[in-house]
């Protein structure tokens, strides 16, 4: 890959990373397609704005019950944050209360437990991506960050969910 292409994947990919609201991310991209050998920004120059703090929770994760609690999972795509209900974005897990066969309801517990598990590991950020706030049933939608990686991306990665493609898939 020749420079042009490496500088212009390495800042489409500083303004999409976790953690940055790229300001003018489109302006700024095609600038830096015109400038080629020009540093990719001046001392000073900020490329991106600072997240919103958000939703940050350290561990004390359970299962929600009929009482939901002020940090609780819901599902293995829902949790409770310091009280807000938050709908996990990037990714698609098995339905537990819903599930349309057995196979899908042991795979959404697992997803469920697995969920927890990771909520309670370390801290977890719920990320603003700068798309639709909330969904149909009011929960914000967010992608949980910890140790700088999605917590959806890793639940993929572990077979108990699958990215958010727009739609649901059926399970079974």
């Amino acid at each position: 890959m020749g420079e042009r292409a490496t500088a212009m994947s390495s800042i489409a990919a500083l303004v999409r990373s976790p953690g940055c609201r790229p300001r003018h991310a489109r302006k700024l991209l095609a600038a830096l397609s015109v400038v080629l050998g020009a540093a990719v920004a001046a001392p000073g120059v900020a490329l991106c704005e600072p997240q919103p703090a958000g939703l940050t929770a350290t561990g004390g994760y359970t299962l929600c019950g009929r009482e939901r609690g002020a940090n609780c999972v819901i599902d293995g795509d829902t949790v409770i944050v310091r009280g807000v209900t938050v709908r996990i974005e990037d990714i698609d897990a098995p339905e537990t209360v819903r599930a349309k066969c057995a196979s899908e309801a042991t795979l959404g517990k697992r997803a469920t437990n697995r969920l927890m598990e990771l909520m309670n590991a370390a801290p977890v950020a719920a990320v603003d991506d700068g798309g639709r706030d909330e969904d149909l049933y009011g929960r914000k939608l967010r992608v949980l960050i910890q140790d700088g990686e999605s917590v959806g991306g890793r639940l993929v990665r572990e077979g108990l969910a699958r990215p958010w493609t727009g739609r649901r898939q059926p399970w079974c």
